[in-house]
Parts: structure tokens; C-alpha cells; sequence
């Protein structure tokens, strides 16, 4: 008999999202759906998912087992947010009133702020400090139903505020109830000193930043931002490549503020995901398509930076383009934690269905920072992470309405 020591039972429908990563093309809209069904977990990890015969015929449950009564409810797999900048001090409200007023974010860039604004502020704190406030954000995260997370460096923009940055996110990872899975961005700016002397810049991240967060164990991933006015294609392929070498695997920030080139060093480089992609055409997708780079989009960037347009969502699924959705939480843009929110962006100004938003929002959202061994769908072996819904699937895209009811994070009951 198969062990249980918390079982989901009773829910009008379980949205498993169950099989193999990551879903591409039409099999985005798999979501595996499961009516009147259970899923069991011991010690944290899923034991079954199935139909209540199966369920009484083959799992013992313990006799101290939590057991949440899920009727009238939906269940969905805990969410998995692939891009965030989670971790920063400082604060750009005045930015956000300007672009309210019309301003644009290149012209707020170009005189000073932007994210050399959150750089300043960033260096000037320590790591406590960058733990507690970085965990009040987590603690959002997980409320909307995060339980997953992948969170980038960036901010300090040289060697010791990059590795203090760093060294938070890995506190956060081992004290908070998200998991976290640490990005190396050194290269998310050329930083105000170097602005006359790039190259040295570049050199810098590449010679002295990437061995020591390599030897430090302390990122899965090394980030750029490839955009016009930041760093050049052939930067941003010198500095991918120089991290591969060193174990970093390569994300791009791609295509975000004009047509460029993201896309296609993405593919080049053979990374795991390329992001933004307000930008990206026909030809970059195919690029990324070829290549297997997932595409991470962040409607809720495009939202708040009020771009006047948003990642080609439908184009880049047609296109056999595996895509997944993430929030971009940061101090500029990236102003809210909530996936709910990013899905409902994706349903209405990004032509997603909500099947293929909520695919995105858990299994390939998962795969893009490899963890859907573990995250992003409910199937035995896997943790015990799922988000209990008050009402149908759709009540996740009712903006700021109570949907979630429930959320669970290794089998245990974290917010409700």
C-alpha cells in the first residue's frame, strides 16, 4: 500500500498538468484534468493522483494525515515564477509617477534612473537588510500561490554587492518556504562608472565576477540583459559563454524595448529561456523554436512600463515556441508578485488561452529553470505543492477577487 500523510480529496476538478515538459504547440493546453479526484503526499512528496477507488484500494493513509476538504473548490500545481528580481533595495515610486505623466522608461533611464537608481541603493545595503525586505515580497509571492521561484542578482553591479546579493537569495532559499533558484546578472546594466569604458566592464563580469560566483556555488544561472543602449549582441555572448564554462547555464533578457538581437543570441547560445520578447519577430521565433529556448514572458512589465504592447504570445506557441509566464518583480517594473494577475494579462492582452497560461504559470514555467522534476505539476514523485481555489479554474483571472483559498508547500498548509 502507498503511504499518505496529507491527502486533497473531494475537488470538483484537480488541473494536473501532468506530463512531459515542456508543452509546445497545441499541447499547451494539456492541463491534465482530473474530476472528483485525490491527490496524496508523504513527507512532502506526491504518492497518488487519481479517482477515489484507486485511492481506497491502494494508499494507507496515517492516522494523524492532514485531510482538506476540497469540495467546491479547483486545485491547481503551486505556481512557479521564473523571472524575478526579487531581491534589490531602494525605492523608485517617483519613477513610476513620471511614467504616469507620460514619460517614458528609456528617457527616465537616460537621465539616471532606472535600474541604476535601484543600484545605488542596492550597494548601500547589507545583506540582513537585503534578506528582510526581499522576504515580505517572498511572503506576497507565496499568498498569490508561488511556490517556486527563480531569483536574479543584478543590482550591485560589482563584485562584493553582486556576491552580497547572492548570499541573500541563498539565506532566502534555505530560511523561506519558496524554494529559490539563484541567477547570476552582473551584466543587467553597465554601471554609471564604467559607461566611458564598457569593455573593462565587460571584462570585468567575465574575468572576475563569474569565477568567483562559480567558486562560491552561489548561482544555476547567468543572465544578460541584451537590449540596445545595454549590452551588445557579441557582450552578450562573450559573457553567456564564459558562464557556461563555469557551470552558469545562459538565460537572456531579450528584445524587451526594441527589435534586436536577444532572441537569436538565445538560440545561439543555447539557452534556457530567452525573456521579455516584447520585441521578437517571425525570425526569432523560429530561431528560439529550433533551438528549444523557452520563452519567459512578462506581461505585467510591459503593464506597468506602459510599452504600448505586449510579448507576441500566440505567434511564438504557432510557432512551436514553448512558453511560460513569470511576474519580473522588481523596483522599477515589476510592481506586482501576483501569477494570477500575469496569467489574467496573458488571457487578455497576450491572445493566450487560460489553459495555455496556466501551463505556462506551473509545468514549462518549471522546466524553464529546471526544476519540472520536482515543481509544476501534480504527479506522484514530485513535491506535494498545489494552490486550492475557491470556485472553478477561471476564478484565478478575476482580478483582486478571493480565489485562492488554500495554498500548500511540501505538503503542509502555508496560507489560507
Amino acid at each position: 500500500m502507498i503511504p499518505a500523510d496529507f491527502v486533497i480529496e473531494g475537488a470538483d476538478v484537480i488541473a494536473t498538468c501532468a506530463g512531459p515538459a515542456p508543452r509546445r504547440g497545441l499541447a499547451q493546453r494539456e492541463i491534465s484534468p482530473l474530476q472528483n479526484g485525490v491527490v496524496a503526499a508523504f513527507e512532502g512528496r506526491i504518492t497518488y493522483v487519481g479517482d477515489l477507488v484507486g485511492f481506497a484500494d491502494t494508499v494507507t493513509v496515517h492516522n494523524d494525515a492532514t485531510r482538506i476538504d476540497a469540495r467546491g473548490c479547483s486545485v491547481v500545481p503551486g505556481f512557479v515564477d521564473p523571472h524575478t528580481h526579487v531581491v534589490y533595495a531602494g525605492d523608485r515610486g517617483a519613477e513610476l509617477r513620471r511614467r504616469l505623466a507620460g514619460d517614458s522608461y528609456a528617457a527616465i533611464a537616460a537621465e539616471g534612473g532606472g535600474i541604476v537608481r535601484s543600484v545605488a541603493a542596492t550597494r548601500a545595503a547589507t545583506e540582513d537588510q537585503l534578506v528582510e525586505t526581499a522576504r515580505s515580497r517572498l511572503d506576497e509571492m507565496l499568498a498569490c500561490g508561488t511556490t517556486t521561484c527563480e531569483a536574479k542578482s543584478g543590482y550591485g553591479l560589482e563584485l562584493q554587492s553582486e556576491l552580497r546579493q547572492l548570499r541573500a537569495i541563498r539565506r532566502l532559499d534555505e530560511e523561506h518556504t519558496v524554494d529559490i533558484v539563484p541567477t547570476f546578472m552582473g551584466a543587467h546594466e553597465v554601471p554609471i562608472e564604467y559607461r566611458t569604458r564598457r569593455g573593462e566592464y565587460v571584462a570585468l563580469v567575465i574575468e572576475e565576477m563569474l569565477p568567483r560566483v562559480a567558486e562560491a556555488g552561489l548561482a544555476e544561472y547567468c543572465d544578460v540583459f541584451c537590449e540596445t543602449g545595454v549590452f551588445t549582441a557579441e557582450e552578450s555572448i562573450a559573457i553567456l559563454e564564459a558562464g557556461r564554462r563555469l557551470g552558469l547555464m545562459p538565460r537572456v533578457h531579450a528584445d524587451e524595448l526594441a527589435p534586436g538581437h536577444g532572441a537569436s543570441v538565445a538560440a545561439r547560445v543555447g539557452a534556457r529561456s530567452a525573456d521579455h520578447l516584447v520585441h521578437v519577430d517571425e525570425r526569432g521565433a523560429d530561431a528560439l523554436a529550433d533551438a528549444g529556448v523557452c520563452a519567459t514572458l512578462l506581461p505585467a512589465a510591459a503593464f506597468y512600463l506602459k510599452l504600448g504592447r505586449y510579448a507576441p504570445a500566440r505567434m511564438l506557441i504557432d510557432r512551436g515556441v514553448a512558453v511560460a509566464l513569470g511576474t519580473d518583480i522588481n523596483p522599477g517594473a515589476g510592481l506586482s508578485c501576483s501569477i494570477p494577475f500575469t496569467m489574467t494579462l496573458a488571457c487578455f492582452a497576450m491572445e493566450m488561452t487560460f489553459e495555455e497560461a496556466l501551463v505556462a504559470a506551473t509545468l514549462n514555467a518549471a522546466w524553464s529553470i529546471d526544476r519540472a522534476g520536482n515543481a509544476g505539476s501534480l504527479e506522484p514523485g514530485k513535491l506535494m505543492d498545489a494552490v486550492l481555489l475557491n470556485g472553478s479554474l477561471t476564478e484565478l483571472i478575476r482580478v483582486n477577487a478571493p480565489a485562492i483559498r488554500t495554498v500548500v508547500k511540501r505538503g503542509k498548509v502555508v496560507g489560507q
